[in-house]
């Protein structure tokens, strides 16, 4: 077993460079803009170890890590343009910076880049590799589309947003677990309880994420406080919101929504959040998952100190402030 930080290292190392072409240049640099920004690396890293949890070689899984890494990012460039999003990071978004054509053709490279990456292995895993990929990806567009659609939306139910929460993010945390298990030579058990710990472990990292958004800190979330709530996003705290509202605060919320006022929409949703009880409640969903993540890591079949540092990584997300 390595640790993760000796395989974040391993991945560091290997692709500290640039990893694509240089020119030409007003294709690539906006693609080297986004890859270059601070991020968390989970997603790699949980490729890296799931593959590492069933005795597989980290070094044979370095190539799908980064494929999830360039497909992730991708899908912000794209994310970001349909947002209407300036920051990312703490940094100028790529079609902030470039412009959104550039933005738009950078993102499509960086899709094609990540199946580059991820067909970069033996013959023998590449179709379970890609049929696993293939079917995140559908489901990564199809939770975007029900995520715009949402916005234009009064009626959105809890479950309609979990289901978009768990096509739009926790399927690729449940693919970068289920790809390693594939480097890995995991039993066909092993991936689908691997797979069901990330599935549940992205569902709480998406319901945090809608924390954060509202509540977090801007220098660590690296972007503005309440933009979900500028852009009347149907998160699981809004939907909460909604559904906990005594009559008179459902009279006062539509006026709140209506609020031209940036700031002052923020402050008083975000007082609506908390007097509902709507953010404690959505607090403890995000724990409910984390909890129903870790039940799933107990069901693969290896020991369960080989588990730990999954775990460790499970809580380490569960506790961010950023």
């Amino acid at each position: 077993m390595h640790s993760p930080d000796v395989l974040l290292h391993l991945y560091e190392e290997k692709f500290a460079k640039n990893n694509f072409y240089a020119n030409p240049t007003n294709l690539y640099k906006p693609v080297d803009h986004i890859m270059q920004m601070k991020g968390k690396k989970i997603r790699p890293l949980l490729v890296l170890m799931a593959c590492d949890l069933f005795g597989g070689k980290a070094e044979e899984a370095l190539n799908p890590a980064f494929s999830v890494e360039v497909f992730h990012n991708f899908s912000l460039v794209h994310d970001d343009i349909m947002d209407a999003s300036d920051i990312r990071r703490g940094e100028p978004t790529v079609h902030k910076k470039f412009g959104t054509n550039a933005a738009i053709l950078a993102g499509d490279a960086m899709l094609a880049y990540a199946y580059q990456y991820l067909t970069n292995v033996p013959d023998e895993l590449l179709r379970p590799l890609l049929t696993a990929f293939n079917k995140t990806a559908i489901e990564i567009f199809e939770g975007q589309q029900m995520d715009v659609d949402f916005e234009t939306r009064n009626d959105v139910a809890l479950e309609e947003y979990l289901k978009m929460v768990e096509f739009k993010t926790s399927v690729l945390l449940a693919c970068c677990v289920q790809l390693g298990a594939i480097v890995g030579k995991a039993s066909i058990e092993d991936q689908l309880a691997i797979y069901d710990f990330g599935l549940n472990l992205g569902l709480s990292f998406q319901i945090k994420d809608d924390l954060l958004d509202a509540f977090g800190e801007a220098e660590k979330v690296g972007k503005r406080i309440g933009g979900d709530i500028l852009q009347n996003k149907k998160t699981y705290l809004f939907i909460s919101t909604t559904q906990l509202c005594s009559a008179a605060q459902q009279a006062e919320l539509p006026r709140l929504i209506a609020e031209t006022d940036e700031q002052k929409k923020i402050d008083g949703i975000k007082v609506l959040m908390e007097v509902t009880g709507a953010k404690a409640a959505t607090e403890q969903k995000a724990e409910d998952l984390y909890q129903s993540a870790l039940a799933s890591l107990q069901k693969v079949n290896v020991p369960a100190e080989r588990k730990a540092y999954l775990a460790a990584i499970a809580e380490k997300i569960k506790n961010r402030d950023y």
